[in-house]
């Protein structure tokens, strides 16, 4: 037992050697990451506004493209799909592959923190953000298919790290390297940290806390150590298959996880239904005339906008990558099915998640809003969402536990996807190289259950979103790119084009790497 009491305390002070070294490079480069604007009493990171403000943008620049749902749903369906199609996996699962890295603890401590920092109002602003969010998606991943490279034996390389070059040539050769370069690591590193260590850590502890926690026989010393291999070797058997292992996996993971999660909000919801006016009712009330929310109106329309940023990442870059993978030849196709993405994540799911928390009025909620409203810091958004599905499902922990780990899995093997291609991006393409970042990502699967290294993954955080500096910036010098081949696809669906050739492939440009 003293063997095993050593080894930790070993591991504990290389975790606090590791996290006193980060702590200062951490506080310097969030600072300038998230730099505070500051509009009367409120102050919000300008990395927020620069995504919505994408948002609102694209929106109008696309005519309100989220009206375009009908397409987005003969797509998804494969109404026009060939199976001659270049790529490596249908919509349906490009889509559950992007969700699956999008969807997750942000949908519910995400939106329990914002209950507690900007009162039920903040669900309204979540939603306009969702919205807005989807244009977003819609123009990133139309660029990511568009530009991407079929290689001989099938497989694919997209996302901006095929856009962003072409978008930035007119910088010259050398500054776009450099500014794709620096998105190439950037998602990278929050792949190894943000979207591998963080998910395997808080899987760990949400099934150690439903097992007994420190007394239950997740709480041995050592236990961390195993259920991180466990972990591993189950995300091993997954990745190693590529993409279309992936893809197969979310398109059964994300509807199973998504279901369960919205069937426990619904019966909260429905438990309490006479409730369910006086929810909405406050949702709009506390959206345009918040009572002691600081900052007001302007304060908890930031609070709803920056958590939904933080939960769908739209602007990021991330799930274009994903979606680059689909079988189509006309990339705009992935485009439509890319506006359901924000739509389900923050539309849905969050929406769902306050309205139960709302509804339930459970005392934990209260107090985290009087806390707040005292000076002190946001409480633990995972607490409140539980402690409002306990009051009508008292063995709910179970419940959330095994939402997390389902919600952690998929994140985990969607994030390796997306480090994969930023490494082949900065290091080349090859069987070897390949298999050496999944020997360095696994084992970063299971230090994440070891260790906590919080200042490491609060760099990757801040990381995640220099993503959105550059990402957006490629993006809005090939808008009229998109444009075009948006219009041409509704004339073409309109005349019935779509429909008399029956595929996609007819009439249409090859997905390959275009000028």
């Amino acid at each position: 037992m003293s063997t095993v009491t050593e080894e930790v305390g070993w591991l504990a002070e290389i975790d606090r050697a590791i996290n006193a070294a980060f702590a200062p490079i951490t506080e310097v480069f969030s600072s300038i990451v998230f730099y505070p604007i500051t509009i009367g009493e409120v102050s919000f990171p300008f990395v927020v506004a620069w995504l919505i403000a994408a948002g609102v943008i694209f929106t109008i620049y696309f005519g309100v493209v989220q009206r375009h749902l009908r397409v987005s749903t003969d797509v998804v369906r494969g109404k026009f799909s060939s199976k001659d199609d270049p790529g490596e996996v249908p919509h349906f699962q490009a889509l559950t592959s992007a969700l699956s890295g999008t969807v997750g603890l942000g949908n519910i401590a995400g939106v329990g923190a914002a209950m507690a920092l900007g009162g039920p109002g903040a669900t309204f602003w979540m939603i306009c953000a969702g919205l807005l969010g989807m244009a977003t998606k819609f123009a990133e991943c139309t660029l990511g298919v568009k530009y991407r490279e079929v290689h001989e034996d099938g497989t694919v390389s997209g996302g901006p790290f095929r856009y962003l070059p072409i978008a930035f040539s007119k910088f010259g050769r050398i500054p776009a390297k450099i500014l794709t370069g620096i998105f190439a690591v950037a998602i990278l590193f929050f792949g190894a940290a943000g979207g591998n260590m963080f998910q395997a850590n808080q899987t760990f502890a949400q099934v150690q806390n439903v097992t007994g926690g420190a007394d239950g026989f997740l709480g041995s010393p050592g236990a961390a150590l195993i259920f991180g291999i466990v972990l591993a070797v189950l995300v091993g058997l997954v990745i190693i298959g590529g993409i279309k292992s992936i893809g197969a996996t979310t398109s059964r993971l994300v509807p199973a996880m998504g279901a369960i999660y919205v069937t426990a909000c619904l019966v909260v919801i429905l438990a309490n239904l006479d409730h369910v006016p006086a929810a909405f009712g406050a949702i709009i009330d506390g959206a345009f005339s918040p009572e002691g929310i600081a900052g007001g109106v302007l304060g908890v329309m930031i609070v709803g906008f920056q958590r939904a940023a933080f939960s769908n990442e739209a602007g990021l870059g991330s799930a274009a990558i994903a979606h680059s993978a689909v079988k189509t030849r006309r990339p705009v196709s992935e485009g439509f099915v890319a506006l359901y993405e924000p739509l389900v994540d923050t539309v849905l799911i969050c929406t769902m998640t306050a309205l139960a928390i709302i509804i339930a009025g459970a005392p934990s909620l209260q107090a985290g809003i009087d806390q707040v409203q005292a000076g002190g810091g946001a409480p633990d958004g995972v607490i409140l969402t539980s402690d409002a599905f306990a009051t009508v499902i008292p063995w709910f922990p179970i419940v959330l536990a095994i939402a997390v780990v389902l919600f952690a899995f998929s994140t985990l093997i969607t994030w390796f996807y997306y480090g994969l291609k930023a490494w082949e991006y900065l290091f080349g393409r090859s069987r070897l190289s390949d298999n050496i970042f999944r020997g360095v990502y696994l084992f970063f699967t299971i230090a994440g259950c070891v260790l906590t290294f919080s200042e490491v993954i609060s760099f990757a955080d801040a990381a995640l979103f220099v993503c959105g500096f550059v990402n957006l910036l490629g993006v809005y010098m090939l808008l009229p790119v998109i444009k075009r081949d948006m219009k041409e696809y509704l004339a073409d669906r309109k005349s019935g084009k779509l429909h008399l050739l029956g595929a996609e492939s007819n009439g249409s440009t090859a997905a390959r790497p275009q000028v």
